[in-house]
């Protein structure tokens, strides 16, 4: 490997915004469905939930936005907060 070799990186990861901001419908129940979400400092438009599920600590929405990102979003029950982490 030279000085000028790169590794490659993979940068479809990326770890969970903790606290995140999630506004959503709520109609019988809280969080029944995502609308947008804050994610770099931009308000983003869920386009489609893909899935919707709940685990132990609460709900989980896989979405994808206007531009063709997918991200999943996880509301903590207990702690009565959101993260968002990009897929």
């Amino acid at each position: 490997m030279t000085a000028d070799s790169k590794l490659p990186v993979d940068i479809r990861y990326q770890s969970p915004v903790i606290g995140g901001q999630v506004q959503c419908h709520s109609g019988y129940e809280y969080a029944q469905r995502p609308v947008t979400f804050l994610w770099g400092g931009a308000r983003v438009e869920v386009e489609e939930i893909i899935a919707g599920w709940r685990d132990p600590n609460g709900k989980r929405f896989r979405v994808r936005t206007a531009s063709n990102e997918l991200f999943e979003l996880h509301y903590n029950q207990a702690e009565d907060q959101w993260s968002v982490q990009k897929k």
